[in-house]
């Protein structure tokens, strides 16, 4: 049997894909090789308490995004963060800083020193960058001052893509920032020109049940097109599409989405896009440590007043982050009690990789009970290991998505998609799918009328 589309990878990024090219009418079959859907979207609910082992929100700030989840039903259901998010917390030399979460919140803390907080009143002074792509931290250094891209900027990148300021790009990681230099001339007058509530931190939503939701229901809309539990082992083009070697036997399609892992992609594109395999294959992916604790109440001293912390590197010192899970949505502790996710590795620790869970959740919940005065143990306690955690947009990584977006040119009717693509964050991946599920829908109807497979067997 010829499909439309075979979706390989029911993580977000796939059954994202495989829902909008159902809504268009076209016969989809999403393989997945785990036995569950929804990738590194997990959460998890025990004793009242709810943890995320992957990402733990949805950023709103992506319109597109936002009516996919508003289709599907959950905008009503989202929740903002709660009112208790006041401030931003960053922790150097062990110390812990809260800044207010507004604009003017690093000048009104003493987080920065008078000459750092004076340096960035002068980036509205700094020309354009003239030259080639740049890190993170040049970026930072040269338009709001060494201080700032050590102590805000470098902690930022670690607590979002578990990666180093030095290695990253700026156009990669944060392609707004570099696009709002080129066509404004300032960062600052960008930000002053943004619309009041368009700061980081006001647009992210969650649910009840965590982000889970958003795979849990793409998968039940998608109801028989999905098929866990069955590996793809190979791909190669045919006349008329593709075949796709799978556990359970052979699959043809005539075009195919990989929204799989980087290396996955890489393997399955040796055979059919050297080019593609070399790009997908560049990509680093550092392991991931996430510990989750529950505390009562009074053990803890902090207010919790804010969405986390995030750290400078610290000697002797291993978590780039952690978030005050409670604090940013309901439903995540039980009453009298709170819920704290820590997060380590990456780029910054990759030695952690090779150390026990037992011994890691110790350590961080003693750094934790350091900075945020926590007597005694906690309540409870899970852990996760991601081997294979973000994708690192080090330099070249604009090239690099060029050639991803230049696949079906190379290989017609071969598609990627995925959080290495166009951005990390949910809703970016969610974007990034529906933006090629229009690609393939375009293409496939150009290529025989619009009628196409799905509609000719329903005559």
């Amino acid at each position: 049997m010829m499909h439309d589309v075979i979706v390989i990878g029911g993580g977000i990024s796939g059954l994202a894909t495989a829902y909008d090219l159902m809504q268009r009418g076209l016969d989809v079959q999403l393989l997945e090789r785990q036995v569950r859907t929804g990738g590194n979207a997990i959460s998890e609910g025990f004793d009242g308490f709810l943890m995320e082992h992957g990402p733990t929100t949805f950023n709103a700030s992506v319109p597109q995004a936002v009516e996919q989840i508003d289709a599907l039903g959950l905008l009503d259901q989202a929740h903002d963060l709660g009112p208790d998010v006041k401030r931003r917390y960053l922790r150097d030399d062990g110390k812990l800083t809260g800044i207010p979460a507004n604009p003017m919140g690093f000048f009104t803390s003493n987080y920065l020193t008078l000459r750092g907080r004076a340096r960035i009143l002068a980036e509205g002074l700094i020309p354009r960058h003239k030259g080639g792509e740049e890190t993170i931290h040049a970026f930072t250094a040269r338009r709001f001052g060494r201080e700032f891209a050590d102590k805000v900027m470098d902690p930022m990148a670690a607590g979002i893509f578990m990666g180093d300021s030095r290695e990253l790009s700026i156009s990669g990681a944060f392609p707004k920032l570099a696009e709002m230099e080129q066509a404004l001339g300032s960062i600052t007058r960008g930000v002053l020109r943004a619309k009041r509530g368009s700061e980081p931190g006001r647009h992210l939503y969650s649910w009840d049940g965590g982000i889970g939701t958003i795979p849990q229901v793409l998968t039940n809309h998608l109801g028989g097109r999905v098929h866990t539990g069955i590996t793809v082992s190979g791909l190669s083009k045919t006349a008329h599409g593709f075949a796709v070697k799978t556990s359970e036997g052979t699959r043809n399609a005539r075009a195919v989405v990989l929204a799989v892992q980087p290396h996955v992609a890489a393997q399955l594109l040796e055979q059919v896009d050297v080019i593609g395999a070399g790009a997908t294959s560049a990509i680093q992916t550092p392991t991931v440590n996430v510990g989750f604790f529950g505390y009562r109440r009074e053990q803890v001293a902090h207010l919790l007043d804010g969405l986390g912390f995030l750290s400078t590197r610290d000697d002797g010192r291993i978590l780039s982050g952690s978030q005050f899970a409670s604090t940013m949505y309901p439903h995540r502790a039980p009453d009298g009690f709170v819920a704290i996710s820590a997060y380590a590795g990456g780029v910054r620790n990759p030695e952690l990789a090779r150390m026990s869970g037992i011994d890691l959740t110790a350590q961080m919940h003693a750094e934790l009970a350091e900075v945020l005065g926590i007597k005694g143990d906690p309540v409870v306690t899970r852990f996760r290991r991601w081997p294979l955690g973000l994708p690192q947009y080090t330099l070249g990584h604009a090239a690099r998505q060029k050639l991803f977006s230049e696949t079906p040119q190379r290989v017609e009717g071969l598609y990627l998609t995925g959080n290495y693509t166009n951005g990390v964050s949910v809703a970016n991946c969610i974007k990034s799918a529906l933006d090629i599920a229009g690609e393939v829908s375009a293409n496939l109807s150009a290529s025989v009328g619009e009628t196409g497979y799905a509609q000719q067997a329903m005559r």
